[in-house]
């Protein structure tokens, strides 16, 4: 049984994940984290991370990019509590503190949980490596009115493995209002698009001479992204330092 700790759980995914963790007959959810506080669905939820009481063996986060270094912190004084990170909008230097604090500690980092989004970005890095510079690059993501960040974090997830297939030769162009040139072939533009309750959609545009090709993936259901976070908890109950993504888990 994976004991687990979720983050955020006030929010749309915190409910999300209780809701999918509820079904579930490997994992139990012993504590809750959200500013509000309160009781919800049976277990206890607090405030902040260093409140809690209850033991658990990995923590699920959902919640606002200012809360990564308390679950850092928390896991360097929790020795083999894992962690399970699904927030979007880290910084760069968010980022790299991910990646240094995976020597010492088991994290489990993904800007998407989609099993489905993780497929597209295999697609796109294996359409990139066909296609080359003859193709100009386009990315364009929806989400609901709500989300704060843009560009989501999966289109950047796009962005960066093309960028990889390419040598980190290619720059990203977020604002073409603010600029009067013909488009460079080093660019890959990433778009945002916010309204209603979109869940989450992606097309990566291959646009070349006298054709395009587009691979998009669209995400019905907020439950896609529950699963994923609870089916990556599982897997890094008991795992050893390290950074680990959607590649291991697949």
């Amino acid at each position: 049984m994976t004991e687990l700790i979720l983050c955020g759980c006030g929010g749309k995914m915190g409910a999300a994940v209780r809701n999918f963790a509820e079904g579930r007959q490997d994992c139990k959810i012993v504590a809750g984290v959200d500013i509000a506080g309160g009781d919800q669905a049976g277990f206890p939820v607090y405030s902040s991370l260093d409140q809690v009481k209850e033991r658990g063996s990995v923590i699920i986060d959902f919640s606002h990019p200012s809360c990564l270094a308390s679950i850092l912190d928390y896991c360097r004084s929790h020795p083999g509590v894992a962690a399970v990170l699904c927030t979007t909008g880290y910084s760069q230097e968010q980022t790299e503190a991910i990646k240094e604090a995976a020597k010492e500690l088991p994290l489990f980092y993904s800007r998407n949980m989609s099993l489905g989004v993780n497929l597209l970005i295999e697609l796109a890095k294996k359409a990139e490596s066909v296609l080359g510079e003859d193709f100009d690059v386009e990315i364009v993501e929806a989400h609901h009115n709500q989300k704060i960040d843009a560009p989501s974090g999966t289109a950047l997830m796009i962005a960066d493995a093309i960028n990889q297939v390419r040598q980190e030769k290619m720059r990203y162009t977020y604002d073409r209002h603010s600029q009067r040139k013909k488009r460079e072939k080093d660019e890959i533009g990433l778009h945002s698009v916010r309204g209603g309750t979109i869940v989450g959609e992606h097309q990566v545009i291959f646009a070349g001479q006298h054709e395009v090709i587009t691979l998009s993936h669209s995400a019905q259901s907020k439950e896609l992204f529950a699963a994923g976070a609870v089916n990556a908890a599982r897997f890094m109950d008991g795992k050893g330092p390290g950074l680990y993504d959607m590649s291991h888990l697949i």
